[in-house]
Order: structure tokens, then C-alpha cells, then sequence
């Protein structure tokens, strides 16, 4: 049992060596790149050797895709309550607090209007961060005002979505912000006002099953993780090898679930061109 003690003493080690200094370079997962973060931040946090995509939180992405001090926040302080008094290794609620604190976010989206090439949006973008981007009910209940917003104001809503799926703590109230937002978003095809979704690494479970993939033009990242269950499970359910390359966003292109695969440095433009077509 010697060895066995003494490999996980060095794993655990704190004298182990240190690849990278915090804070000042980041690794690229694709191709293994060192990578400057400041020259990471300036492609858009896009490696600049393989073009892999990093993942990013809601701040970059609306610093990225909306027009500089444009984006006015609404509905910041929502927060979820615990109906069902759901405890796993802590209290619900409990989790809730710590991710606030580390996250300095409230709950998995941030929801408001801003200005993309001086056009009004109203915007919503996950965070995979909180709680990894899971849908509860006031991601639900915000996007759901979101929309109302756009339908009064008359403007374009785009959706950025991040996210692990429901929210396994609030149960069947998660599931059912499915329903919400989808007939919210009908109501938005009704009045012939566009909504464009955006789907990034990774978009999966049930915000796959509702918002993301209801799009008047749908939108992906490179190489994005994108499917309802996990690629694992469906080959345990269906009992065959799964394809190269499933659930990647290319392979949902070719297979007619995304309208095209933009580079993040694109997507800004992107956006424009679509809504100067459909608007």
C-alpha cells in the first residue's frame, strides 16, 4: 500500500509544482497553447493558435456582443427560494448564498435591453458559472419578462444560452419553466417581432428542450456542446457507438438544427445582418 499512499500524497501535495502562475496565463484545451490572458481577452477569448473557444461568462459576452455602456440590467436582484426544502450536501438556500458570493451574480442569466450597432435588443445571457447555468424558476421567470419587454417595446430579443439543464433542486417548478417560456415565446411570434438564439458550449437538458433551439434564427459557436441528454447516456439507452463529432454544433448544422456556426469575433455583425433581414 506504500505506493498507493505515497501517490496520493504527491497529487495532493501543495509543494507540487505549478504549471502556470495564477492569474497570468491560461492553456488552451483544444491544442494545449500557453496563452497570454490579456491576448486571450483581445481575441475575444479565443485561442489565437487553433481558434478553440473558451468559455466565458455573461460580463464578456455582453461586453463583447452589445455596444459599449449600452446594457441597462433588469430584474437583477431575483433570486430563487426553496419550495421544496431540498437538501443534498447543504441547504438549497444555502447553496444559493455561497454561488452569489463567489459569483457576484443573483441566479444563471442576466436579462435586460442594450444596443448591438445602435440597434435596441433586449438580451438575456447565461452564465454557465451559477450553479452551471441550470434553469430554475427565476431563469424562467426572467426570461419570461424579458420577452414581455420586447413584445411592449417592439424590439428583437436574443437569447445567449449556457447551460447544464434544469435545475435538479427545484424538481418539477424547473421543468415547467419549459412551458413558460416557450408559450411566451409564441406569443412573441405572434406579434412578428424576431428572436435569435445563440447556443454556446454547452447548451444541454431542458433550456435545449424550450428557448435555445426555438429561434426564428439560431446561431451556434464552434465546436459547441450542444444535445438534450449526454452523449453517455444516449449510447447506454441505445446501446450503439454514437457518430464523430455528435452534439458538436457542426454536426447539428449539417443535420439542419442550427442556421450557421459564427465565430464569436463574428457574432456581433452577424446579429446585425440577420435582424437588417428579418426586422
Amino acid at each position: 500500500m506504500a505506493w498507493f499512499k505515497r501517490a496520493k500524497e504527491n497529487i495532493s501535495s501543495e509543494s507540487q509544482k505549478k504549471e502556470l502562475p495564477d492569474g497570468l496565463w491560461e492553456k488552451c484545451s483544444s491544442c494545449g497553447e500557453i496563452i497570454h490572458k490579456k491576448q486571450l481577452e483581445i481575441n475575444h477569448w479565443c485561442c489565437l493558435k487553433c481558434g478553440y473557444h473558451f468559455r466565458i461568462g455573461s460580463d464578456e459576452y455582453i461586453k463583447i456582443l452589445l455596444d459599449d455602456g449600452s446594457f441597462k440590467e433588469i430584474n437583477k436582484k431575483m433570486r430563487s427560494a426553496n419550495p421544496l426544502e431540498f437538501v443534498d450536501t447543504k441547504k438549497y438556500e444555502d447553496r444559493i448564498d455561497d454561488t452569489i458570493r463567489k459569483t457576484n451574480l443573483f441566479d444563471a442569466i442576466k436579462t435586460g435591453t442594450g444596443k448591438i450597432n445602435g440597434r435596441e435588443v433586449a438580451f438575456g445571457c447565461m452564465d454557465f458559472k451559477f450553479i452551471g447555468g441550470s434553469m430554475g424558476s427565476v431563469v424562467g421567470e426572467k426570461i419570461a419578462r424579458l420577452t414581455d419587454r420586447a413584445i411592449k417595446s417592439r424590439i428583437p430579443l436574443i437569447i445567449l444560452s449556457a447551460s447544464g439543464g434544469a435545475r435538479m433542486m427545484e424538481g418539477a417548478l424547473s421543468l415547467m419553466q419549459m412551458a413558460k417560456t416557450s408559450s411566451r415565446l409564441a406569443k412573441l411570434a405572434d406579434e412578428k417581432i424576431p428572436y435569435i438564439s445563440i447556443l454556446t458550449d454547452p447548451t444541454t437538458g431542458g433550456t435545449t428542450a424550450s428557448y435555445a433551439m426555438l429561434g426564428d434564427i439560431n446561431l451556434a459557436e464552434p465546436k459547441a456542446l450542444i444535445g438534450f441528454a449526454g452523449p453517455r447516456v444516449i449510447k447506454q439507452t441505445i446501446g450503439r457507438d454514437l457518430p464523430d463529432g455528435f452534439q458538436k454544433s457542426e454536426f447539428l448544422l449539417e443535420h439542419g438544427f442550427v442556421d450557421s456556426i459564427v465565430a464569436r469575433k463574428d457574432m456581433k455583425n452577424t446579429i446585425t445582418t440577420f435582424l437588417d433581414l428579418i426586422s
